[in-house]
């Protein structure tokens, strides 16, 4: 008992240090993206059947849990698109974000319908976008204009269907409206390839913004962990690279870069301080490490190449297992245990030993780097709101091609299902908010986050109980999909695709609910089995 109660004292005492080391003045560079996102992408002759593939962790949970489907649209000569801004709000049950509106753009005269999660995700003609904020140089931050990140990615996948559509519309809207936001990486796949678009704004007071965008190639796979990743641009060759027409001058002008003197490298012009983040570069380091080994990269080096060749063709279940790493099988694992000395001066292992998350163990011990904003993070996170990993296939119609596999929550302690693009609704569940009035038992999400908070108690036990239902689950989705899919070719009629999309439409929402179901039905079981273990 004097042990156990040792070892607690000494782990309060652990914890109130870390949270004054939590208060402390953190750089303005890290203000826009303290949470972080991490977005991997696959060239389509990367992946094992030609798929081109984005990403994203949406990790932070001021983000909305809530997600539906916005249809495609007619909208008359002369409508006015409105466009809103996301800004913290703290006057609801819990933190979250408000979203006023804050001006008018001219609408198109059609808008294409797309999957709206906080940051949409696909739309109906399979161009899909993942996100990861990199912050940038504080005096790029714009205050004047009305575009910032999430009403970009909407207004891409509203009136574009291609990679470069996107990028060339993102450029033109901010130029002429102002781009409101921190430095962004966009990864942005269509039927045939893969883009990472970086874009900051202009200066305080000014309209504008400035930006980079760089091709994955065909046979290598990309990643964004909140670092600017591209360097050398050769604008020479648009087949693999795209700016603004300021994105030299800018660098010039503001002493950011020395022609004649010394290379221009986008990520050191404009978000330099990104680049000597460590929760930024090992996430860098492992998602190359898991899907090329071979190339035996340096752990901490400060730089790693744009994108790479894999070793083998990249699946669906490889990148899950990249989403849901914690370093393990490295030198950088994040379980470990809490050890404490007896009477005789002998090191043991204490009866608390890991009961924390792995990634939240240096929170801790301030291990490896330390944590937060300069030191160690894993991918996978517990304030997660969402992940999504999608499929962009040129060989199959848009209703069957395109699919995002999405998981709510902590992707360790999650499940992905397959939303494909042509679907017309959601289950209830996943529509419903889960934020604004807190804990709610209607909600998808909290099915989810009460299970992740529930497994962090005990995770080195927790984290098997929850594989062992979830993993048959998801191989059983995956090993499906090919057959799901040969069903809805079979009934596809391009004049008239209503059968395809009702079939697709009601296979998403049987594995929505079900998981659903399974997740709170997963943490009744932990209460019980761990009720005397907590």
């Amino acid at each position: 008992m004097k042990t156990f109660l040792k070892v607690f004292i000494s782990a309060i005492i652990l914890l109130a240090n870390n949270h004054l080391f939590a208060q402390q003045e953190k750089p303005d560079w890290v203000a826009g993206y303290a949470d972080g996102c991490t977005s991997i992408t696959v060239g389509k002759k990367a992946s094992v059947d030609g798929s081109v593939t984005t990403s994203h962790t949406c990790d932070s949970h001021r983000t909305r849990s809530w997600i539906d489907i916005v249809p495609a649209k007619k909208h008359k000569k002369g409508e006015m698109a409105e466009i809103f801004k996301r800004t913290n709000c703290d006057t609801f049950a819990m933190a979250t974000y408000a979203h006023p509106k804050i001006g008018e753009i001219p609408q198109v005269k059609y808008t294409y319908g797309f999957i709206n999660t906080a940051y949409p995700c696909m739309n109906d003609h399979q161009l899909a976008i993942g996100e990861s904020t990199f912050g940038g140089r504080e005096e790029l931050f714009s205050d004047k204009g009305l575009i910032d990140c999430q009403a970009l990615v909407k207004l891409m996948l509203e009136r574009t269907t291609t990679a470069r559509e996107a990028i060339k519309l993102a450029g033109e809207l901010t130029k002429k409206y102002g781009y409101v936001d921190e430095g962004e990486c966009l990864t942005i796949a269509d039927k045939n390839e893969v883009w990472h678009l970086e874009i900051l704004g202009c200066g305080k007071g000014k309209i504008g913004s400035v930006w980079a965008a760089q091709r994955v190639p065909d046979d290598h796979v990309g990643v964004n962990a909140n670092a600017s990743t591209i360097k050398e641009i050769n604008l020479s060759n648009p087949d693999y690279f795209m700016a603004s027409d300021n994105v030299f001058s800018l660098a010039r002008e503001n002493g950011w870069w020395s022609p004649g003197k010394e290379t221009f490298r986008f990520c050191y012009a404009y978000a330099p301080h990104s680049r000597t983040s460590l929760a930024s570069r090992r996430r860098e380091w492992r998602v190359f490490d898991l899907l090329a080994p071979s190339l035996k990269l340096d752990p901490n080096a400060e730089n790693y190449p744009f994108s790479v060749k894999p070793d083998k063709a990249v699946s669906i279940d490889m990148i899950i297992d990249c989403f849901k790493d914690y370093y393990e099988g490295t030198p950088f694992n994040f379980i470990k245990d809490i050890t404490v000395t007896d009477k005789d001066g002998k090191t043991i292992i204490s009866p608390l030993a890991n009961p924390f998350m792995p990634y939240d163990m240096n929170k801790v011990f301030k291990i490896n780097g330390g944590w937060g904003w300069l030191g160690e993070r894993t991918i996978a996170r517990w304030y997660t709101m969402y992940g999504t990993i999608t499929q962009s296939r040129s060989w199959l119609p848009d209703e069957i091609g395109g699919v995002v596999w999405l998981a709510l929550d902590n992707i360790a302690s999650s499940i992905y299902v397959p939303v494909y693009s042509c679907v017309t609704d959601l289950p209830e569940s996943y529509k419903t908010p889960g934020r604004t009035k807190g804990y709610n038992r209607n909600s998808a999400w909290w099915a989810f986050n009460r299970l992740g908070t529930l497994a962090a108690h005990r995770w080195g036990d927790m984290r098997h109980d929850l594989d062992k239902v979830w993993l048959p689950m998801q191989k059983n989705m995956l090993e499906n999909q090919k057959a799901v899919e040969q069903k809805a070719l079979d009934l596809y009629n391009p004049k008239k695709p209503k059968k395809t999309i009702n079939y697709l439409n009601d296979y998403t929402n049987q594995w929505g609910d079900k998981v659903v179901k399974q997740a709170w039905e997963l943490g009744d079981h932990l209460w019980t089995k761990y009720d005397e273990k907590f």
